[in-house]
């Protein structure tokens, strides 16, 4: 497709012009109102197509190949299980992964087995991938070539397109915004934004006044995008969301939450009986992480606690545990030579009572051992709390967890990660959710029903294989 004729169609967009009376939709996917009355699933399972397409008739092979952009490492891993997902269901077929922020390293694991292809370049900005969130962000990205990285991931869509692949956009408005651009068809799941955000808590910012008046907290230029013929899906986080987009025309719909989807509750091990058990995520954007790794354990130090207690520290592929071993010595803990590996630690230190347990990689593993969180971080401590374990959160400078971050994270988790103001009221907080067992489950309650139930991946993952059928056939 021209620009002439993208920018045609975008104006028919906005005023309506164009539209034919006897011409029909291209084929949605949407929940009535009587789907939402009638069933006591989340949004969209009721309405999932029933018919079940073979792997052979889903799509042809010599064109299956779907390009999948998203937006953020959050927008990675949500990605990534969809992808799997698909991968289930058609093992024969090729995808590819472009991925905007970062390198992309949630999709080393599936690209090394040969059934996702990663395009285009990726580079690692100062940011993280969060310029929108401060000045300072922003123009160190601009310096370290934003707008080049920008402009050469928009052309490799456009190649991808002229190659008749199927975009599945994850995220916010830049992957919307490039697959729109590209002249494809096209799903988008918009993972960032949820009108929780504003309709929970006190609600007096200029943008809860600004969400309120619009009705949701995406804004016009994004539902534009999403009610183009060429948008054949639009699958948001929760219900409240989707219901305020389809008061703007987008027939949108919420499945599930692909990132509780390989979460579950286990019984802790022998080993930790003894403790109380906290677990710790700083984040993995450096050196910020560092920081916050630093900033939980001295609040941690405040506290009154006489038990022992064991902060589990569930890494990512930043921090290392070198890197922290320097914090921790210079906050008096010293390194234990007992081997932990049974529990999945690279490393132990010990400060009086308190045991701190790194581990890379064990996330998964350790979040169901843990009573409660202390998370400066963003999807995983969405996890954590989707698992019914409340969290406590201390912002700092960021340039991520700042102070806005963290009150929006609480607002959209009803509650359930308690933003602290000062280290005294983060010990105090603590040590009552250790101390109050009907605290924690009540709490951990409101955190798992907005993250909603797994199975989300496999809902979207349908979805997508119904928009790539269509297309081919």
């Amino acid at each position: 497709m021209r620009k002439r004729d993208l920018i045609i169609e975008f104006l028919q967009l906005i005023t309506g012009i164009g539209q034919k009376k006897g011409k029909k939709a291209a084929p949605r996917f949407e929940l009535g109102i009587k789907d939402l009355q009638s069933s006591a699933l989340p949004l969209g399972h009721a309405a999932l197509p029933k018919r079940v397409f073979s792997p052979a008739d889903r799509i042809s092979q010599s064109n299956a190949v779907l390009l999948v952009i998203s937006n953020g490492h959050g927008e990675d891993l949500i990605a990534l299980r969809i992808l799997e997902a698909l991968h289930q269901v058609s093992p024969n077929y090729l995808f590819e992964v472009l991925p905007l922020v970062g390198e992309g390293r949630a999709f080393e694991v599936a690209i090394s087995q040969g059934w996702l292809k990663k395009i285009g370049p990726t580079k690692r900005l100062p940011s993280g991938g969060f310029s929108n969130q401060s000045l300072k962000g922003f123009v160190a990205d601009l310096l370290a070539g934003l707008f080049i990285l920008s402009f050469q991931h928009w052309l490799t869509v456009l190649d991808a397109a002229r190659n008749r692949r199927v975009i599945l956009a994850v995220g916010d408005l830049l992957p919307l915004f490039f697959a729109w651009s590209s002249g494809a068809c096209y799903a988008f799941i918009g993972t960032p934004k949820s009108d929780y955000t504003w309709r929970s808590g006190p609600g007096n910012a200029l943008s809860d006044f600004y969400h309120r008046f619009k009705g949701t907290e995406w804004d016009p230029w994004e539902w534009i995008l999403m009610r183009s013929s060429r948008c054949k899906m639009v699958a948001v986080r929760d219900r409240l969301t989707a219901r305020g987009l389809r008061r703007h025309g987008v027939k949108a719909q919420a499945p599930g939450n692909p990132m509780m989807d390989g979460l579950q509750i286990d019984d802790y091990p022998v080993a930790l009986e003894k403790y109380r058990r906290v677990l710790l995520l700083c984040g993995s954007r450096m050196p910020e992480a560092e920081v916050n790794f630093q900033r939980l354990l001295k609040g941690a130090s405040f506290l009154l606690n006489k038990e022992p207690l064991v902060f589990l520290v569930a890494l990512g592929a930043e921090p290392d545990c070198q890197q922290l071993a320097k914090s921790l010595e210079l906050m008096g803990y010293r390194l234990d030579e007992n081997n932990f590996e049974s529990l999945g630690a690279k490393a132990c230190w010990i400060k009086g009572i308190q045991k701190v347990l790194l581990g890379p990689g064990q996330f998964t593993t350790w979040a169901s051992w843990a009573e409660v969180g202390v998370a400066n971080a963003g999807t995983a401590t969405e996890q954590l709390v989707g698992l019914g374990i409340p969290a406590l959160s201390l912002p700092g400078k960021g340039p991520q967890f700042k102070n806005g971050f963290a009150k929006r994270q609480s607002r959209l988790l009803g509650g359930a990660v308690k933003p602290c103001k000062s280290f005294n009221e983060f010990a105090q907080t603590l040590q009552l959710l250790l101390e109050d067992r009907d605290l924690r489950k009540r709490t951990g309650k409101i955190g798992a029903k907005r993250m909603g139930s797994i199975g989300g991946s496999k809902y979207l993952a349908d979805l997508v294989s119904l928009c790539l059928f269509e297309h081919w056939h």
